[in-house]
C-alpha cells in the first residue's frame, strides 16, 4: 500500500497504459470504486474505442467468441450481463449462425467489443474516465510520480501507473522471419488489419501453429472462399477441442491436500478424467474444474514447478482450456473431412523462397525422413512471444533497464506480487505500478481467459481504490 500522500496537491492521477478489455476493465471499476478522493482516471489506447483491444476489435465475421456469452461479463459478478446486452438489443438479429442447437450464443468477436464500449461511454462522457488516444513511447520515473509521454507529444504526470499491455505479436521460429521477409505471402503477424488478404483463393498454405489463431485464420480463409490446401504444422500436432455437445457439471477437487508437483497435479487431473468418464461426464468438466481451482493450484506450485509446467504441459492445456467456437470447429472439421486440411505434428526445419514459392523442409515428429513441400503462403500463427514483451515495446523494455520491471521467472510475462505491484531487477516491489491483465500470469496462474481477465481487472481497480483511499486518508486526517 502506498504508505503516504501523493506528492501533489491536486487529484491523484492514475494512468492505465492500454484500453483493450483489461484496462478498460481497471478504468471501469476504478471510476465506480470508493477512492476517497474522485481520481482522474486516464487511459492510454490508440483504438478508437476502449474495450475492444486486439481481441474485439475485428471486422472478420469469422472471428467468434469462444466462450458461451452467457459466460462473458465486464463484472465478475454477473456473469450473465453480456448476454441479457444482447437480448436488450436484439444483437445478433443479422447473425443466423451464432444461437446454437442448444440455445448457447457464440456471437461475433466485434460484439463483445461493442458492449465493453458501451459500458464505458457514461463514464468519458461524464469525465471520470479519459481516454488519450495514443500510444506511449516513454515512462519515467521523477521525482515520486511517472512522467508519460505518447506519440502524439503528450507529456502526463501520474501518480499510479498500471500496465494492461497486449502480449507481443507472433515469432516465425527459427531463421524463416529472414529467410522469408522477401516473400508477398508470407505473414509473420495476423493481427495486422488485412493481413490475409495477400491469400488468393487456390493457394497451397502452411499454417505454423495449431491453436486458437490457427483455427481463426483457417475459418477466415474459408469465409473469404479459399479452398486450396492448408497444412497447420506445429511441435505436437494438438489442435484446439471444441465444446461440450451440453454443459458438463464441474468434476474432481484439486484443493483438497494441493500438490506441489506438476507431475502430481497432471497424474490427478488423468485420475479424475477416468472417474469423470465412468460417470457419464466428459473431460470438459474437469477442466472446468482445474480451471476454477486454477490460482491456488498455481499458487501451491513452486516456482522451478511452474517452469516445469509451462514448458511440459501449457500446450496440453491450452488445446483442453481454450475451446474454438461451434462455427470454428464445423469449418475446421470439413476442411478435415474434405481433404483440404492436414494436421502434422513436426517444426519447420527451413524455408527459401524460389521463384514465387516457397519451399519448405518439414521434420514431422515421429519420422527421421524430412518432407519436401512447396508452398504459396506461409502464414505464422504460434502466439505470443511472451519472451520478447520487453523487446517489443521499448518503453516496457526501458522500465526494465531502470530497474523498474523485470520478467517472471516462469517466461509468461511481467513480474508481479501478489497484490500485482511490478516487481524490479532487485526484487523489490513497487507500489505505485502495476500490472493488469495477461502479462501478470506468471504470478496469477490462468489469465487468458475472459472471466480471468476481468476478474484481475477488478482486482487491480480494488487494489488501486485502497492505496487512493490510504492517499486521502494520510492528505485530509480526522
Amino acid at each position: 500500500m502506498q504508505s503516504k500522500p501523493f506528492p501533489n496537491s491536486e487529484r491523484p492521477v492514475v494512468a492505465i497504459i492500454g484500453g483493450g478489455v483489461s484496462g478498460a476493465g481497471v478504468a471501469y471499476h476504478l471510476a465506480r470504486a470508493n477512492c476517497g478522493e474522485r481520481p482522474v482516471i486516464q487511459v492510454f489506447e490508440p483504438r478508437a474505442e476502449l474495450g475492444r483491444g486486439l481481441a474485439y476489435d475485428t471486422d472478420d465475421p469469422a472471428h467468434r467468441i469462444n466462450v458461451p456469452a452467457a459466460k462473458m461479463s465486464l463484472q465478475p459478478d454477473e456473469l450473465g450481463e453480456f448476454q441479457a446486452w444482447i437480448e436488450a438489443r436484439d444483437a445478433v438479429a443479422g447473425d443466423p449462425k451464432a444461437k446454437q442447437p442448444d440455445g448457447s450464443l457464440f456471437p461475433r468477436r466485434r460484439l463483445f467489443g461493442e458492449y465493453v464500449a458501451s459500458l464505458l461511454k457514461p463514464l468519458l462522457e461524464d469525465g471520470r474516465v479519459r481516454h488519450c488516444r495514443a500510444a506511449v513511447t516513454g515512462v519515467e520515473r521523477r521525482a515520486g510520480r511517472w512522467t508519460i509521454r505518447d506519440d502524439k507529444g503528450g507529456v502526463t504526470q501520474a501518480d499510479i501507473v498500471a500496465i494492461a499491455t497486449s502480449h507481443p505479436p507472433p515469432a516465425a521460429p527459427g531463421r524463416l522471419a529472414s529467410r522469408l521477409a522477401g516473400h508477398p505471402r508470407f505473414v509473420a503477424d495476423t493481427t495486422k488489419s488485412a493481413a490475409l488478404d495477400v491469400i488468393r483463393p487456390h493457394d497451397r498454405v502452411l499454417v505454423i501453429g495449431n491453436g486458437l489463431t490457427a483455427a481463426d485464420v483457417i475459418a477466415s480463409l474459408a469465409e473469404r472462399g479459399h479452398d486450396g490446401p492448408v497444412t497447420a504444422i506445429s511441435r505436437r500436432g494438438l489442435r484446439s477441442r471444441g465444446h461440450a455437445p451440453v454443459p458438463q457439471p464441474l468434476f474432481g477437487d484439486f484443493l483438497a491436500d494441493a500438490t506441489h508437483s506438476a507431475g502430481a497435479l497432471l497424474a490427478r487431473i488423468r485420475a479424475a478424467i477416468d472417474a469423470a468418464k465412468a460417470e457419464g461426464i466428459s473431460w470438459h468438466g474437469v477442466l472446468d474444474q482445474v480451471r476454477a481451482q486454477g490460482y491456488d493450484l498455481w499458487q501451491a506450485l513452486p516456482v522451478a514447478e511452474r517452469r516445469r509446467l509451462v514448458r511440459h504441459l501449457r500446450p496440453y492445456w491450452d488445446v483442453h482450456r481454450f475451446r474454438i467456437a461451434p462455427q470454428v470447429e464445423a469449418v475446421l472439421d470439413a476442411a478435415i473431412a474434405a481433404g483440404r486440411l492436414e494436421i502434422l505434428a513436426g517444426s519447420v526445419a527451413d524455408a527459401r523462397i524460389e521463384g514465387e514459392f516457397i519451399l519448405c523442409i518439414l521434420q514431422p515428429r515421429y519420422q527421421r525422413q524430412p518432407l519436401e513441400r512447396g508452398y504459396d503462403a506461409v502464414i505464422v500463427t504460434t502466439g505470443p512471444a511472451h519472451g520478447g514483451i520487453l523487446e517489443t515495446q521499448p518503453w516496457l523494455g526501458a522500465l526494465a533497464a531502470n530497474g523498474h520491471l523485470s520478467l517472471d521467472p516462469t517466461g509468461l510475462g511481467l513480474a508481479c506480487t501478489g497484490h500485482s505491484e511490478a516487481i524490479g531487477p532487485s526484487g523489490e516491489a513497487d507500489p505505485s505500478l502495476l500490472i493488469s491483465g495477461p502479462l501478470a500470469r506468471g504470478t496469477f496462474g490462468e489469465l487468458m481467459g475472459l472471466p480471468q481477465v476481468t476478474e484481475h481487472a477488478f482486482f487491480v481497480a480494488t487494489e488501486i481504490a485502497g492505496k487512493l483511499r490510504v492517499n486521502a486518508k494520510n492528505t485530509h486526517p480526522a
